[in-house]
């Protein structure tokens, strides 16, 4: 079932799932993926047993998954089944929900994906700013998402100091 982002508690037991795509979504594509999660969350379980969950697309190009795990842990096959619905919606209309060689930021209020290495090479030429924010897909908490999803470029996983 589909639960209005007002209703997610701030609370660091709720597990959260990023599917980042390369672009935005059109609203079309958005449209297609609130139904296939609406109608597959209502129904998504571990081991037989419910999984409070809900989503919210975020930046118009990054899908977030919250699992309530206080309730009930998703398990290794509920996040398979659930990696399954986002491997459909990639097949039909090419996100690249699993590329992982890429990054995303923003850049004069613009959010941009760049392959890795373009990204990496545009910083060491400047054509890339440092004042650039940096998203983090590696944030596995609702409280760690609020705080840490976009950050300044020197607070995050790109930066390398010199």
């Amino acid at each position: 079932m589909k639960i209005q982002e007002s209703t997610i508690t701030e609370t660091s037991d709720f597990r959260v799932i990023i599917y980042p795509a390369s672009r935005p979504f059109t609203a079309k594509e958005s449209k297609a993926i609130t139904e296939k999660l609406y109608d597959f969350l209502s129904t998504w379980a571990a081991h037989g047993k419910p999984l409070s969950s809900s989503f919210k697309i975020e930046n118009n190009q990054f899908v977030v998954i919250c699992v309530d795990e206080e309730k009930e842990a998703a398990s290794g096959c509920s996040i398979d089944s659930l990696s399954s619905v986002f491997r459909e919606l990639d097949k039909e209309f090419d996100f690249g929900f699993f590329d992982r060689m890429k990054a995303c930021f923003v850049q004069n209020g613009e959010v941009r994906t760049l392959k890795l290495q373009d990204f990496r090479n545009g910083l060491k030429t400047g054509e890339i700013p440092q004042d650039i924010e940096v998203f983090d897909f590696s944030k596995d908490t609702y409280v760690n998402f609020l705080s840490d999803f976009l950050l300044p470029f020197k607070r995050s996983w790109a930066y390398t100091p010199s």
